[in-house]
């Protein structure tokens, strides 16, 4: 048992870890550590008909690690209710709840999963896993600390060739070039 929930934690925290960003779309009902990965990835973009559940209490078994990511996903009131009950919510809860980005119609699933993509893709790499990777690790700062790295993020940012090109493209009116 150890084994499979160590492995499960290893593929969560590379999610968090990998510099490019993580899109999940979700048909269907999310479950335990099917919810955990939803929590995990970095966006998500559910079906309308998609549910999300931490049903383990209802077997025995609290789900402790879905907690964890499920925690930092969505408020602890709405985690615990989860966690608690192990019922079920929809599509449209987790869009409020923030779990989910986007609600989507059934069939347009893939299409708008593919869209927020693209147009995530469309920005320069470099400065997309700076800030995927700066993002979350000031989310365990306290708030100086937090403002301090990220000003220290924003010049190193700044300096580097996209950024600067960046700027260039925008006042020249033309499309960046971006290095990465």
């Amino acid at each position: 048992y150890a084994r499979v929930f160590a492995l499960c934690t290893d593929v969560m925290e590379a999610i968090r870890g990998l510099p490019q960003p993580v899109i999940t779309q979700v048909q269907g009902l999310a479950t335990a550590a099917g919810c955990r990965l939803v929590a995990s990835c970095d966006l998500a973009v559910a079906s309308e008909d998609a549910a999300f559940a931490t049903p383990g209490v209802k077997i025995g078994l609290f789900c402790t690690t879905p907690g964890v990511a499920l925690g930092r996903a969505v408020p602890a009131k709405k985690a615990m209710e989860m966690l608690l009950t192990g019922a079920p919510i929809s599509a449209r809860e987790a869009l409020a709840c923030g779990l989910v980005n986007r609600v989507v119609p059934p069939g347009e699933l893939e299409a708008q999963t593919l869209a927020l993509a693209r147009q995530i893709a469309a920005a320069s790499f470099q400065v997309i896993a700076l800030g995927k990777a700066a993002f979350y690790r000031q989310m365990a700062m306290d708030l100086p600390e937090a403002y301090r790295y990220a000003q220290r993020v924003m010049v190193e940012n700044l300096l580097a060739h996209d950024a600067q090109e960046g700027i260039s493209a925008f006042l020249q009116k033309r499309p960046p070039r971006w290095e990465g």
